[in-house]
C-alpha cells in the first residue's frame, strides 16, 4: 500500500458464521481496517473477545458514531439484508451485502435504485465465481471453444439436518431463510447464470421429505428450463442427503465436447472432453467454508475484501454488482412461483408452538388444500 493512502475502512454488521470470517478477512489484508462490529446480541456470546474495535447494537448507533466507514458489510440473516443495505446506503455508505442481496426482486431493486441515487457501490458476495474450475469455465464459454451449449445439468445435493436447523436459530424460517435456493445454492444459480445466462419457460417440482419438523419451506427439487441464449438445462437440489454433502456439480452438452464439474462444491474437474482442445492445470480450489457439523461454499471471502478495496480505489471493477446479484433473486423467486410443494404425509409435523402456529395459519389461508391422490401425495400450492 502507498504510505499515502489510507486503509479502506470496514464495519461488519452480523458477527456469526460468515460475519466472523469476513473480519479476519478485513483484518489480514494490507491495505484494510476492522473499525466497528454490529450484532443484536451480546459480545460474550459471540466470543468477539480478539477483535479490539467499538461494538454496536444497531446501525444506527454504528453510522452515528462517525468512525469514518467507507464499507459496510451486511452478513446478518437473509431476510434483513435489503433493508439494512438501505439504511447503510442512506448513510452514504458502500455495501458488501452477502448471498443473497434480498429475498424479493422488489426489495433488491429497491438496493440497486439507492445505490445509484447515492452513488455507492453495492458489492454482492458470490465468492465461488474465484474458484478456479468456475474461472476456467468462464474462460471456455467466452472463447466459443465449446461451441453451440446444447444441455446444461446442475446437481446440488447437500445434508442439512437437525444440526444445522438448530432451536433459535433464523435457519429454516420462511421470513428471514426465505429457501433452500436462496441460502444453500444460491451461489450455483449466480455459476450458471454467470456462465450461461437467464434463463425462461420454467417448470418446477418442489418436495418436503424430511424437513416437516425443522424448516417452513421444501428440501428438494427438480427444476427444467430454456436459456434465453439458446440450449436447455436443469437443477436437481436436495438437503436431505444423509449426514455429509454428497454434490455440487455442472455438467455441459455443447457442440464440440462435454465437461462435468464436479466435487461436493464444484471444485474438481470430472470430465473434459473437447475437439482439439488440452485442458490446462489448474490451481486447486480452497476447501469449503466448516462449520463443524456441516459444510459450506468455498473459503473464498478473501478475494471478496480484495476485491472491494481494489475497486474503491478506482483499480478493478466489481467482480458481482448489484444487478447481478437482483438477476439471482429474481431468478430463484421465478423458480419458485413456478412450483408447488409436496409432502410425504398431510398430517402436521411435530414442532414448537410458534412455528406449530405458523404452519396451522398457513395450511388454513391456502385456497388449495384438495387433496391429489397420485402416489399418496398431497400438493401443497407453494406460498412463495
Amino acid at each position: 500500500m502507498n504510505t499515502s493512502e489510507k486503509p479502506i475502512r470496514f464495519s461488519i454488521v452480523g458477527c456469526g458464521h460468515i460475519g466472523k470470517r469476513h473480519a479476519e478477512m478485513v483484518k489480514n489484508h494490507p491495505e484494510a481496517e476492522l473499525v466497528a462490529l454490529v450484532d443484536v446480541r451480546n459480545q460474550h456470546e459471540l466470543k468477539l473477545e480478539g477483535y479490539n474495535v467499538p461494538f454496536f447494537h444497531s446501525i444506527k448507533d454504528m453510522l452515528n458514531a462517525d468512525l469514518g466507514v467507507d464499507v459496510v458489510t451486511i452478513a446478518t440473516p437473509n431476510g434483513l439484508h435489503a433493508t439494512q443495505a438501505l439504511d447503510c446506503l442512506e448513510g452514504n455508505k458502500n455495501v458488501v451485502i452477502e448471498k443473497p442481496i434480498a429475498l424479493r426482486r422488489q426489495d433488491a431493486e429497491k438496493v440497486l435504485y439507492k445505490a445509484l441515487s447515492k452513488r455507492k457501490d453495492v458489492f454482492a458476495v458470490m465468492q465461488n465465481r474465484y474458484s478456479p474450475p468456475s474461472v476456467w469455465l468462464k474462460e471456455l464459454i467466452e472463447s466459443d471453444i465449446l461451441g453451440q451449449i446444447y444441455l446444461v445439468q446442475m446437481n446440488c445435493y447437500w445434508n442439512r439436518d437437525e444440526r444445522y436447523y438448530t432451536t433459535g436459530s433464523w435457519h429454516g424460517h420462511r421470513d428471514l431463510d426465505g429457501g433452500t435456493l436462496y441460502t444453500q445454492f444460491s451461489h450455483f444459480i449466480d455459476i450458471m447464470y454467470w456462465l450461461l445466462g437467464d434463463i425462461t419457460n420454467i417448470q418446477t417440482r418442489l418436495m418436503d421429505f424430511n424437513h416437516q419438523h425443522l424448516t417452513d419451506f421444501e428440501d428438494s427439487g427438480f427444476i427444467s428450463f430454456q436459456f434465453l441464449n439458446g440450449g436447455m438445462g436443469c437443477l436437481n437440489f436436495s438437503t436431505s442427503v444423509w449426514q455429509s454433502n454428497l454434490e455440487s456439480s455442472m455438467t455441459i452438452i455443447a457442440e464440440n465436447g462435454s465437461i462435468k464439474v464436479g466435487g461436493q462444491y464444484m471444485d474438481k474437474v470430472e470430465h473434459c472432453h473437447i475437439r482439439n482442445y488440452t485442458m490446462p492445470d489448474l490451481a486447486p480450489t480452497n476447501p469449503g467454508n466448516d462449520y463443524g457439523a456441516y459444510k459450506g461454499s468455498a473459503q473464498n471471502h478473501n478475494y471478496v475484501v480484495d476485491n472491494v478495496v481494489k475497486v474503491l480505489r478506482g483499480k478493478a471493477t466489481i467482480t458481482t454488482n448489484a444487478m447481478e446479484g437482483l438477476k439471482v433473486v429474481d431468478i430463484i423467486e421465478r423458480i419458485y412461483k413456478a412450483g408447488s410443494v409436496e409432502t410425504n404425509d398431510f398430517r402436521l409435523p411435530v414442532l414448537g408452538d410458534s412455528r406449530r402456529d405458523k404452519v396451522i395459519k398457513i395450511y388454513k389461508t391456502l385456497n388449495s388444500l384438495e387433496a391429489s391422490s397420485a402416489n399418496g401425495h398431497r400438493t401443497i400450492v407453494s406460498p412463495y
